[in-house]
């Protein structure tokens, strides 16, 4: 595939990649459309009770051209100890307004590295929660 000229994001996960052609005029392209994202991960847990109750939820959407991570959310989910956020006691997420996490309803922009980075911090916020227990 020739080199990508340019890429627009549409609102349904869809890029538009324009393709240089190599004939006559040299102005001609040819737009391609490619469903860039794809869910790979999409994981529930169940928390026992006796073990603190509630739901870790991991979901993860990479670029089918790329293989980079494009989308994530990963949260603790426990309706018992907050009712507010949809249940969302810890969480980080880029669905909307950038990198961010939820800690008890609140919303703060995070400095995001990469997603492996933002797993650690999401786990190490999970497992320091369920110590303080």
């Amino acid at each position: 595939m020739p080199a990508k000229l340019a890429t627009t994001s549409t609102s349904c996960n869809v890029k538009m990649w324009l393709l240089p052609i190599t004939s006559d005029p040299p102005s001609a392209a040819v737009l391609y459309w490619i469903m860039a994202d794809v869910k790979v991960i999409n994981e529930s847990h169940k928390i026992s009770d006796k073990r603190g109750n509630g739901c870790l939820r991991r979901e993860v959407w990479i670029d089918e051209v790329t293989k980079q991570v494009t989308r994530y959310n990963l949260a603790y989910i426990n309706h018992r100890i907050h009712a507010g956020d949809n249940g969302r006691v810890i969480g980080y997420d880029n669905a909307h307004d950038g990198h961010h996490s939820h800690y008890f309803g609140s919303v703060e922009p995070v400095d995001f590295v990469s997603f492996d980075e933002t797993e650690i911090h999401f786990e190490l916020a999970w497992t320091a929660l369920k110590e303080h227990k």
